[in-house]
């Protein structure tokens, strides 16, 4: 190993472990996440975010830039209420043939970490059945939890990406989140 490559190593790695109890944490909120997704209790998953957070589906898996980009799902607080609102109306085709999904959530990486927050990479699964048929959808997500907001209240998710390994293909619609 050159001293050039351990330097950029030094540089890469993480300031946390997964040991970490922010990091804990977090993952603690991911699969909390996770559950109320797949009980389709998207209320209280409307709950676990920032104000400012964002829940984003790209269709391009390497793009970082969200706004100048084609995506999916670019919700921000307003929209990610008004998607939560046709999801539980009861009056949406989505809602009415609503897949039932258990999701798996794993493969945590620590990316980032600040004062204020930890960047997690994970692995989702989900398996969903719809109308006689079964389904497998595999992600990569991304969560930027933040930490001790004005109310001292719990962690929060500011970020949500979730890269679909088929996002270039054609979607149906889901009756569901990710």
């Amino acid at each position: 190993m050159t001293a050039e490559t351990a330097e950029t190593l030094l540089v890469e790695e993480p300031a946390l472990s997964l040991a970490d109890s922010r990091v804990t944490a977090a993952i603690a909120l991911i699969w909390r996440e996770a559950r109320l997704l797949d009980r389709k209790e998207y209320e209280e998953w409307d709950g676990l975010w920032a104000p400012d957070g964002r829940y984003v589906i790209p269709i391009d898996w390497a793009t970082e830039d969200f706004e100048s980009a084609l995506n999916l799902v670019y919700d921000d607080e307003r929209m990610r209420r008004m998607r939560v609102e046709r999801l539980v109306s009861g009056y949406s085709i989505s809602a009415i043939a609503a897949a039932r999904t258990v999701r798996t959530v794993s493969r945590f990486v620590v990316m980032r970490a600040d004062a204020e927050s930890v960047e997690l990479s994970s692995a989702q699964v989900l398996v969903g059945h719809r109308r006689e048929q079964t389904f497998v959808l595999g992600a990569d997500l991304t969560h930027r939890v933040v930490f001790g907001g004005a109310d001292g209240s719990e962690p929060r998710i500011a970020l949500k990406v979730v890269r679909l390994v088929d996002s270039e293909e054609s979607v149906s619609a889901t009756g569901f989140l990710l």
